[in-house]
């Protein structure tokens, strides 16, 4: 936030009226909801050192090296007096049922936010143009633009502007939108009139603890993330656990049970943006084909999308235990053959192991150097 000549409405009024215009302006460039909080974080500052002392973040260490930036928001933006919270649905109407896909174990589930274009790209111009919009009616006021790329509070800000509440999974909810949504932020320095936080209403349901494949919701509001399955998947560098390859079934991007159990998603909307809407037959796609794609297809089926972050090895890596769960069969095993031999020996291993689990013993060749196959 760099210093600017401030102009912006000071006076009580003024920044009522400016806040309400935010909202408006906010649902015209296809948010469903906006809410504004301060910046005091205290308790979520407790709880997140207290899960970062458990060693629950994993190998995520950039949780932890950002330190007390990521609850004080003051400090990560100098200036910042207000947060500007909004949520965009991303539930696309169109993709195969979930349940479905899941119970088909030659196909690979993805998670939902993941089946369309990177919503990182899509949330960010998109307040990008609410800032410029503020700009043109209040004048120069400093300000910054986060979606999921700094170390911020996200969900604790967003409950704190009353877009929902932090449920027993730790995704937020909406008593009238579910949880399919995304969040970005505003950091300001603009004083505007604070939301009212929301209330918990998740009460003694605990279908989504139940449901977790690997139980890593290990207690209410506490997530072990070094056996999620998103975490495992997507922020993993190294092997999987072999304990909790089986659990993953045929999850191969992300995991989003604890989501399609929850009751209050009952209330979802399906988004209206067509960013998200699946591209390359990823809401229900067959594992062999996927695991047939060289690193130039990879590249190329996955531009645009946040799949392409975790790159082709450990795509493959991913598949490949999404193989080692799919039922016996020549298409199967001859897949898995195939890249038995692969350069990168995060790749092989992964597919000895699926093979050993259909019963074929196999020593891939180690001469290769680690590496993307062709």
């Amino acid at each position: 936030m760099s210093p600017v000549q401030k102009r912006h409405p000071s006076t009580t009024p003024a920044l009522n009226g400016l806040a309400r215009d935010i909202k408006r302006w906010g649902q015209e460039l296809g948010f469903q909801q906006l809410g504004i909080s301060d910046t005091e974080l205290t308790v979520a500052e407790s709880h997140l050192l207290r899960w970062l002392a458990q060693g629950y973040h994993g190998d995520m260490a950039w949780m932890a090296r950002h330190g007390e930036r990521r609850s004080r928001p003051a400090e990560l933006v100098p200036g910042t007096v207000r947060v500007i919270s909004a949520r965009m649905d991303y539930l696309p109407r169109d993709a195969q049922p979930l349940d479905a896909v899941l119970q088909d174990g030659q196909q690979g589930t993805v998670s939902r936010y993941a089946l369309g274009r990177d919503y990182h790209k899509v949330l960010r111009k998109r307040l990008q143009q609410l800032a410029e919009r503020i700009t043109a009616a209040a004048g120069p006021f400093g300000y910054r633009v986060f979606v999921d790329s700094a170390p911020v509070l996200e969900k604790e800000l967003a409950e704190k502007a009353g877009l929902g509440w932090i449920g027993k999974h730790t995704n937020l909810i909406n008593r009238r939108a579910g949880s399919w949504f995304f969040l970005g932020e505003i950091y300001t320095d603009l004083p505007l009139p604070v939301d009212a936080p929301a209330s918990e209403h998740c009460g003694t349901c605990r279908e989504c603890i139940d449901i977790c494949p690997t139980r890593a919701i290990v207690a209410p509001w506490r997530l072990d993330a070094r056996r999620c399955i998103s975490y495992l998947t997507i922020e993993l560098q190294e092997s999987i656990p072999e304990e909790l390859r089986a659990p993953m079934g045929n999850r191969i991007y992300g995991c989003d049970d604890c989501q399609e159990v929850c009751p209050w998603n009952r209330f979802a909307h399906a988004t209206a943006e067509t960013d998200f809407l699946p591209r390359h037959g990823l809401d229900a796609p067959q594992l062999v084909d996927l695991f047939a794609w060289n690193e130039d297809t990879f590249l190329a089926r996955t531009e645009g999308s946040p799949i392409r972050r975790i790159g082709h090895v450990r795509w493959l890596r991913n598949i490949a235990v999404a193989l080692g769960n799919a039922p016996s069969g020549g298409a199967v095993i001859d897949a898995l053959r195939a890249r038995a031999n692969h350069s990168s020996l995060l790749v092989r291993e992964h597919v000895a192991w699926a093979l050993r689990r259909h019963g074929i013993d196999t020593h891939p060749t180690e001469h290769r150097t680690q590496g993307e196959a062709p």
